[in-house]
């Protein structure tokens, strides 16, 4: 199979900045090209200045809205055929953004659900932001998965892991990550809900547990370029 190039993904980004890179490395691994002219055409809109999603969900913080149809219309402007928004806590607002501006967006909720279903895993594990953890809950419901969130000692974990990748710290986003994994040892998989933790723990002696639904974004995007 090859790219059809009458495609053009618009990546809705910047939520972090270095998920959106992932993100991008994704894309361009699981292509299946030979030479530059066989990937995708992207057109990435990476804007960290939309206010923060958890604190909007949790808190009523500034809302993120605004910026998030801004930057959905500028990437449908741009010509964008297909849309990916490499951030688990935005889709909260992902159906207003479908509603508002028709954007055919994939959904990396559905495909993180679909993918665990189609294993027959009646249960997994969740490590997500707090704003994350009900959407994920109630998408996972809906298709008879039971889930085990993390308790607040361990969510602490998970939030120093997230803060870590976004300043830059590599090495203590591991180690909260790795702690995180550990008290979570019940459970058979476990979910990466959210676009920091696989680069958190890339390198895991736990590699084999975990689930990255940004890797399962990125090959929906492929596969849905693909002719």
């Amino acid at each position: 199979m090859t790219v059809d190039h009458t495609q053009l993904v618009g990546v809705l980004g910047g939520m972090g900045p270095a998920a959106s890179a992932d993100f991008y490395a994704r894309l361009t691994e699981f292509t299946p090209a030979e030479r530059d002219q066989d990937h995708l055409r992207v057109v990435i809109w990476s804007d960290p200045t939309v206010p923060d999603r958890v604190g909007a969900v949790l808190h009523g913080n500034p809302d993120p809205y605004p910026a998030l149809l801004a930057g959905t219309r500028m990437l449908l402007d741009a010509g964008a055929t297909i849309l990916a928004m490499p951030c688990h806590t935005a889709h909260h607002f992902l159906p207003r953004l479908r509603a508002d501006t028709g954007a055919p967006f994939l959904d990396m909720i559905a495909e993180t659900v679909a993918s665990i279903a189609g294993r027959g895993i009646g249960r997994v594990g969740l490590l997500s932001t707090r704003a994350s953890r009900e959407l994920y809950r109630a998408r996972f419901a809906a298709a008879g998965i039971e889930v085990r969130a993390a308790e607040d000692a361990v969510q602490q974990d998970i939030d120093l892991a997230i803060r870590c990748v976004k300043s830059g710290d590599r090495a203590d986003a591991l180690r909260a990550g790795e702690r995180a994994v550990r008290a979570m040892d019940d459970a058979e998989v476990l979910v990466l809900a959210c676009t920091e933790l696989p680069i958190a723990l890339r390198g895991s002696d736990h590699a084999a547990r975990l689930l990255d639904p940004t890797e399962l974004l990125a090959r929906a995007v492929v596969r849905n370029c693909l002719r």
